[in-house]
């Protein structure tokens, strides 16, 4: 489990930190005000009770890595949150991803640039060979996000998961270390790329 006073990552925006019990107070109100960007896609919890029993379900849970991205131009407000879920160890090393920016900080690339600094963690002290993330085909910004990140489109899922009460489709998108590896020099060197 992550030591929640490191940082995971800082670039010239961001610094991405885990999880702390105390950050939910200001990340259930910017949950609140975001409801409208996030529907239909994702329900982050909107109280600090229920965000204190979300975050310990990251916390606690080894198969989970919980990260905040803070927005360092606006003094460390939260800009949003990725996780990595599902980690499997063995011959898979894998993770699928989950994330969501608060409305304040949507559209601004802070969450690009926080995405490098958790990969850089999956990749190195986590140890991971690959991450996943499942997608709502309608869900643009998502999809751009991943797509900016060298993320490669892998197929279709129709009915993958329950959202909302519906059986929703999903476009599938992977990166593996050595993708990451493979790209041109800087691909995760540099956050505010």
């Amino acid at each position: 489990m992550p030591d929640s006073n490191v940082p995971a990552g800082q670039g010239p925006r961001t610094r991405v930190r885990p999880y702390r019990y105390e950050d939910a107070d200001e990340f259930a109100a910017l949950a609140r005000d975001s409801r409208a960007l996030h529907h239909p896609w994702l329900f982050p919890p909107l109280t600090p009770e229920a965000y204190r029993d979300y975050a310990g379900g990251v916390i606690e849970d080894p198969t989970k890595a919980g990260f905040l991205v803070c927005d360092l131009t606006d003094g460390g407000r939260i800009a949003g949150f990725i996780n990595i879920n599902n980690i499997v160890r063995g011959g898979f090393l894998s993770g699928a991803l989950g994330y969501g920016a608060f409305a304040h900080a949507a559209g601004r690339g802070l969450m690009g640039e926080g995405l490098r600094h958790v990969m850089r963690q999956a990749f190195g002290p986590l140890g991971l060979h690959r991450l996943e993330a499942n997608i709502q085909p309608a869900n643009t910004a998502s999809i751009a996000l991943v797509r900016g990140a060298g993320f490669r489109y892998e197929g279709y899922s129709p009915d993958f998961l329950r959202i909302d009460g519906d059986w929703r489709d999903h476009e599938r998108w992977a990166i593996t270390a050595d993708m990451v590896r493979d790209t041109a020099a800087g691909g995760l060197s540099d956050p505010s790329g």
